[in-house]
């Protein structure tokens, strides 16, 4: 299990089971622990969720799939608890969503 602290501070888990959901759906995501964690801990943006959750965004100019998003979407359970729920990369983050954060 891997814990990452968002911007709010708030410790996020990404547990093993986690993690092989977000392989096994998104494949591309093999071996991209570390690009999940800095979008968690350094997002350049953070989205609202449909049900509350949050969504990490950051860019990458190199993935597996060229230059994407990686868009990591988590929950804030507590101020002391929170879970990645999965990850995947996109060609552009939603438009429709509400920014909830940028620098």
């Amino acid at each position: 299990m891997i814990v990452v602290y968002s911007k709010n501070s708030v410790p996020i888990r990404l547990t093993d089971e986690r993690w092989e959901h977000i392989v096994r759906r998104h494949p591309e995501m093999m071996g991209q622990e570390d690009k999940v964690q800095e979008t968690l801990a350094e997002p350049e943006t953070i989205l609202e969720g449909d049900t509350g959750e949050l969504m990490a965004v950051r860019f990458y100019s190199q993935t597996p799939l060229t230059r994407k998003h990686l868009v990591v979407v988590y929950k804030e359970i507590s101020k002391t608890d929170g879970f990645a729920a999965t990850a995947y990369f996109t060609r552009e983050p939603s438009t429709r969503r509400r920014v909830l954060w940028k620098p």
